[in-house]
């Protein structure tokens, strides 16, 4: 299987299965000298883990990582991380009905079309699970980019569940208001409506759609390449890329179908340093696919979890039967709420890797001294600790 690689330089490789035995990751390209917590990846993987609130999955997943390579003395070494997280409480009983009558609208069948076999506990592969992950790899992102010099800063919530949509709210409302309620949502007031109507389709035993609105502050001008590798086709890849989205934005997104050209054109001027600067950022933070120094933002949206206890309808390849089935288990009745870390997480790392890739960040270590050894984060030798009697060695002029 292809496709478990996501950046250029900054590098996220992943592994494992929603029933399988752990999760997994190896980050490369990390510059060495950064101060790498565990504690702070975790505190992001706690933001998506299940079993948070009454609108997520019961599954009681504590989502513990472990980082085992790439670290000496807190310092990352500029060489591979990688991180493990175990799976504690997977249940696949529920899973064998579907083993050849694939759910709807899941990956069970295009799985199985594809490699004529596959891990059918809780959707293996294909589970949204594996956004773990992606968490674990935007959180050494985004430490790497908090040490640099650069002064970026990234922050999504949720904008709309269902039919109940969230008054626009600013940069600073993102970051006060959006983890003070279950659904992440900077408009306190949309906030509850949104969790009413998620605890609505909960108890009908169905599910619902919803979308996330994002913004990245503070990243330069200039990243990104035309065409291919251009900010917005990166982007677009790592959001098509999470589970269940249907749709992405940047700017005004669907909006600028129904406007003119002399209303979607910005005029420039200059700004308080001096350098052009649009008026206005109806392009969100892009033109001609590279860095304004605007903020890049945008929606993602997601359609409703298919997962839900209503009886539906498939085939069985096997039996030759068609059947009637009910999905049960523990699944969320609304996606958004726990993928604002995985929004998140997916910028950052898009971000780091342009950050890289145009040179703003040394790939080799984050002080940029290339040939200085010598550095505050380099280990010391024992040898040199003359209590360490152990480890200490002679020097040659002694007897």
């Amino acid at each position: 299987m292809n496709g478990n690689e996501f950046g250029r330089l900054f590098r996220l490789t992943t592994y494992g299965e929603s029933h399988g035995e752990a999760m997994g990751c190896t980050v490369s390209g990390v510059p060495a000298g950064v101060e790498l917590s565990e504690e702070e990846i975790q505190k992001d993987l706690d933001r998506r883990k299940p079993g948070q609130s009454m609108i997520t999955t019961s599954r009681g997943e504590p989502d513990k990582v472990k980082l085992n390579s790439g670290i000496q003395d807190g310092y990352t070494t500029g060489t591979p991380i990688g991180m493990v997280i175990q799976n504690k409480d997977a249940r696949s009983g529920k899973y064998e009905p579907f083993i050849t009558a694939p759910r709807p609208s899941h990956g069970d069948f295009t799985y199985s079309a594809k490699f004529g076999t596959r891990n059918w506990g809780g959707g293996g592969r294909s589970s949204a699970r594996e956004t773990v992950n992606w968490v674990a790899a935007g959180g050494v992102a985004k430490q790497v980019l908090e040490q640099s010099d650069h002064d970026v800063t990234i922050k999504a919530h949720v904008c709309q569940i269902g039919d109940v949509v969230a008054d626009d709210v600013t940069f600073e409302e993102m970051l006060e208001h959006s983890e003070e309620n279950e659904v992440r949502c900077a408009d306190p007031d949309a906030a509850e409506e949104m969790r009413d109507l998620a605890d609505k389709y909960q108890k009908e035993g169905d599910s619902i759609g919803g979308a996330i609105y994002f913004e990245c502050r503070g990243v330069p001008r200039g990243l990104g390449a035309p065409r291919f590798d251009s900010v917005p086709s990166r982007l677009g890849q790592a959001m098509y890329s999470i589970p269940a989205v249907t749709d992405f934005e940047l700017g005004i997104g669907r909006e600028a179908r129904t406007a003119t050209g002399s209303e979607y054109t910005e005029d420039w001027e200059f700004g308080e340093d001096g350098t052009p600067t649009p008026v206005g950022n109806d392009h969100g933070g892009l033109q001609g696919g590279i860095t304004t120094g605007d903020p890049i933002s945008g929606e993602v949206t997601w359609h409703a979890p298919v997962s839900f206890p209503k009886t539906q309808k498939t085939v069985d390849w096997e039996t030759g039967e068609q059947k009637e089935i009910t999905v049960t288990g523990r699944h969320d009745p609304v996606l958004p709420p726990r993928a604002v870390p995985v929004v998140e997480a997916m910028l950052y790392c898009t971000v780091l890797d342009f950050m890289l890739l145009g040179g703003r960040i040394n790939p080799d270590r984050l002080d940029g001294r290339a040939g200085e050894y010598d550095t505050d984060y380099h280990p010391s030798s024992p040898q040199n600790d003359p209590e360490d009697a152990d480890t200490h060695a002679k020097t040659v002029d002694e007897d």
